[in-house]
């Protein structure tokens, strides 16, 4: 029962009124479901990519296919991983692939701390406290926008809002996956928009200035480049992802049959955990107090030790431990004020717990830590963008148009190479200089990226996150599959793309500033 929904099935020769008033959209997502719940388990879904790849590094390689990095002419050359230096790599690296994935330590040591809260009952009754006490119109909204601002801790955002907002839809009588695919969508599809500066923003503008140096040696970038821009994208994203999940993806998943293994409390809290959270809020308290000590002053512990900054600091490197204590804390608090913990035994026994539900994304991260690591090797992805790249390049096109399909180009070079970064890295010293020949600012090229590398970020298995979100729907829906998961995130790809390009084209023809200092024309 994919969607788990509970509707009567119609005689096999009936034709199916309801499917008949369908529109063209909607019969797309059920054959994206229906096609992609055909598909075998992730796991095994991974390994035949892991095998598609190893094949086409042996076909890249005996070919000889390459590309010249535009950022420092160098060749890139497919690697043969099926020849004898490639075997012994992946034995000899495939435990360091594992352990040193990027998403397998953070998404344990924060989920400790967000275990712990589920494991003792805070969440459950700080949802229940929050549905009682606000508007329910508003909790939607308030979700998208803190997961569009909370993309500026990307990592532990993707983490932590998605099952946070998959209870709270539960405790609302919504269906949990609807608020799981929205606040992922927020967090990951608007990964460039936001009201707040980040590290993100500081890396792009690195590149950017050292491509922009190809064509003008005295360009300087600034972090901000894109705020304005970035600001009115927050407030653009908002509401169509509400309305997304309103008009597409509820009605589309149906009604939910809550599992007799999923313990959900709707009445109003006991005296215990009212006393539970009110313990919770004051740790809480307590705590935000002494990171506010150790961030805020000038020269406080956690900020850059010679610029003073925080963007790039001590303290953006311990976001992980911080948001593990961040939920920890409280929990604990919670914990023994609602009396679920009585002693250090407890403690240990609902950390136990709270971790024992990981083993699949642990059996996952293995295999999606060698399929990454094989496709990083073989330089496949570096010269399909390259090349890519080049063919835009010369395709003729000038203006808006241009702009667009590099948007486009974008968002397919994305589902290949997650890493915003990295793919500024290989594009940025192609599009900067060639929109800067043609007038246009290297803070409108980055913009025009930006939205590119944002859009498609929901629906790509390239990006690690999509293993661990997998695994939180299928907490609530032991038989999801990836194309009930992608049919339900899908939607905001194609509503984010379609109203961020016209705000961009807004953007263009208004020839509004980008950022301070930062407008559309050289």
């Amino acid at each position: 029962m994919s969607r788990s929904a509970l509707k009567a099935v119609p005689s096999p020769n009936t034709p199916d009124p309801e499917n008949s008033k369908k529109n063209i959209f909607n019969r797309l997502l059920d054959w994206v479901e229906k096609n992609g719940n055909k598909l075998p388990d992730v796991l095994t879904l991974f390994v035949i990519i892991t095998t598609v790849i190893l094949l086409g590094s042996f076909i890249a390689g005996v070919a000889g296919w390459s590309a010249v990095n535009p950022a420092n002419n160098e060749k890139i050359t497919a690697v043969n991983l099926l020849n004898e230096d490639g075997i012994i790599r992946m034995l000899s690296e495939l435990v360091s692939n594992f352990v040193n994935f990027p998403p397998l330590g953070l998404v344990l040591v924060v989920m400790l701390g967000v275990g712990l809260a589920e494991s003792t009952g805070l969440i459950s009754a700080f949802m229940r406290r929050v549905v009682l006490a606000s508007p329910k119109a508003l909790i939607l909204p308030i979700i998208i926008f803190i997961g569009i601002v909370g993309n500026a801790a990307a990592d532990a955002a993707l983490i932590v809002l998605p099952p946070v907002a998959a209870m709270v839809f539960l405790t609302l009588g919504r269906h949990p996956i609807a608020g799981l695919a929205a606040a992922y969508a927020a967090v990951a599809g608007g990964f460039s928009a936001n009201i707040i500066i980040s590290m993100l923003d500081v890396m792009l503008a690195g590149f950017t200035e050292s491509a922009a140096h190809l064509q003008d040696k005295s360009y300087t970038a600034n972090p901000a480049m894109n705020y304005y821009f970035m600001l009115a994208s927050t407030f653009v994203l908002v509401p169509v992802a509400v309305w997304v999940t309103t008009k597409i993806v509820e009605p589309r998943l149906g009604d939910y049959q809550i599992p007799d293994d999923l313990e959900v409390k709707k009445q109003a809290l006991t005296s215990e955990e009212k006393r539970g959270l009110k313990w919770a809020t004051i740790s809480l308290l307590v705590y935000t107090t002494i990171i506010l000590l150790v961030t805020v002053p000038g020269g406080a512990m956690l900020r850059h030790p010679k610029t003073g900054e925080l963007i790039d600091s001590p303290f953006m490197d311990s976001l992980v431990p911080i948001m593990l204590l961040f939920f920890l804390i409280p929990a604990m608090a919670y914990g023994f004020g609602s009396k679920v913990l009585k002693n250090d035994k407890d403690v240990a026994e609902h950390l136990t717990k709270a971790m024992s539900g990981m083993g699949y994304y642990i059996v996952l991260a293995f295999i999606a830590a060698q399929m990454i690591a094989y496709f990083s090797w073989s330089n496949l992805g570096s010269i399909i963008a390259i090349t890519g790249a080049d063919f835009l390049k010369e395709s003729g096109f000038t203006g808006l148009p241009l702009l667009l399909t590099f948007i486009l180009f974008t968002a397919l070079v994305n589902l290949l190479i997650a890493s915003s970064s990295a793919k500024w890295a290989i594009l940025g010293p192609v599009f900067v200089p060639m929109f800067m020949a043609l007038g246009y600012s290297p803070a409108f090229t980055q913009m025009a990226y930006r939205i590119g590398d944002s859009i498609t970020n929901t629906i790509t298995p390239m990006l690690a996150y999509f293993a661990i979100l997998l695994t939180f729907a299928k907490k609530f829906d032991k038989n999801m599959g990836m194309g009930t998961l992608i049919s339900s995130l899908l939607p905001y790809t194609i509503a984010y793309t379609i109203f961020w390009c016209v705000l961009f084209a807004v953007w263009y023809v208004l020839g509004l500033p980008l950022g301070p200092g930062e407008y559309i024309k050289m």
